[in-house]
């Protein structure tokens, strides 16, 4: 009787806890912005709408805001991503020819577990199990670009609609990218050791046999190795946000990069592909260039451009890709950014 009662209980107490964390988390999220602007408007008698005052509210809030968005949805969708992972991706994507498979991949782009650092081993395993290089590179690009940390801090500062417009974006970007890079039969500017590397045996499924104890851990420890990982990053990106909230001129930004500057969007990409940040970093300061008057298209341009388009992972691509195949896949996908943020500024 007691063995047998003893994993009910813990996987009561379990629930019981994640439950109480999530009400703690709904708690913290609705009375953050209330309570700092208490502590400084009420209790500190300071004017939070100019200057420095306004800088340092928004920096408190904004922090605290983001935190608790990135916790939150890092967890609940690294449980979800726990059903699936690169192995399992490798196999459904084998054998699909391009256009369905560049589709699906750029589907699974979106939930699979995958950063710039593992964009060596990942092409590798693609390309060596016989995947298209066009299929492959949807993989590549849909998975950085559509990412979790973007989606979850999107959704909390500006809503479900361009949050949905960001994802749909992405997701196109990927899937054409990929089937122009196909067209161009560049396989002879991979690496020859990639096409000399050989998958043998099954695919082994990594998430296979996984408790709920797992996967609520994993949840738990991605949030931790996430957060230690861009920190500087999201105080970096706040305190830039922070500034600009407080001091810019409220018509700087409309004035040169609004809707009525016809290269803004080509500006904004320019200056997005060689600044490396991520989704943490940069969409701080989306948010005060948004209140300060700069169109969404030209912010989601900025925002893919600095995201999608990284040096480091372009340093770590030249380890299987040449010159050629990186200058075509940052330039293809470079161009469908633009275009976004062009057909944005004149639908929004």
């Amino acid at each position: 009787m007691t063995t047998q009662t003893r994993p009910d209980r813990t996987a009561a107490r379990r629930w019981t806890l994640l439950g109480a964390a999530a009400a703690g988390w709904v708690g913290a999220y609705a009375l953050n912005e209330v309570a700092w602007t208490w502590l400084y408007d009420t209790v500190f008698g300071l004017d939070i709408t100019i200057g420095w005052a306004s800088m340092l509210h928004f920096f408190s809030y904004d922090t605290i805001k983001i935190t608790l968005l990135l916790t939150g949805i890092i967890f609940v969708v690294t449980v979800l991503r726990s059903f699936m992972s690169i192995e399992r991706t490798r196999a459904l994507l084998g054998g699909k020819r391009e256009g369905v498979g560049n589709v699906l991949a750029a589907s699974l782009g979106v939930v699979t577990p995958f950063c710039s650092c593992s964009a060596v081993p990942a092409f590798i395993g693609f390309v060596a199990s016989g995947i298209p290089l066009g299929v492959t590179m949807s993989f590549l690009i849909a998975s950085p670009l559509v990412n979790e940390v973007a989606i979850a801090l999107l959704l909390g500062l500006f809503g479900v609609g361009p949050t949905v417009l960001y994802v749909a974006a992405g997701l196109v970007i990927a899937i054409v990218a990929g089937m122009v890079i196909g067209r161009f039969r560049l396989e002879g500017h991979v690496e020859a050791f990639v096409y000399e590397t050989r998958l043998r045996g099954q695919v082994i499924d990594s998430t296979a046999g996984l408790t709920w104890g797992d996967r609520l851990a994993m949840g738990r420890e991605e949030v931790a190795s996430i957060l230690r990982k861009i920190w500087p990053y999201l105080l970096v990106g706040i305190g830039l946000g922070a500034v600009i909230h407080g001091w810019a001129p409220a018509d700087f930004f409309a004035r040169y990069a609004g809707p009525d500057n016809p290269f803004a969007v080509l500006v904004a990409v320019a200056i997005g592909v060689p600044l490396y940040s991520n989704a943490a970093g940069i969409l701080p300061l989306v948010d005060a260039l948004y209140d300060k008057g700069m169109p969404m298209g030209t912010l989601l341009a900025f925002m893919m451009a600095t995201v999608a388009l990284s040096l480091p992972e372009m340093i770590l691509l030249r380890r299987v890709l040449k010159p050629r195949l990186i200058a075509t896949f940052a330039g293809v996908t470079a161009l469908g950014i633009v275009a976004v943020g062009y057909i944005f500024n004149a639908i929004l």
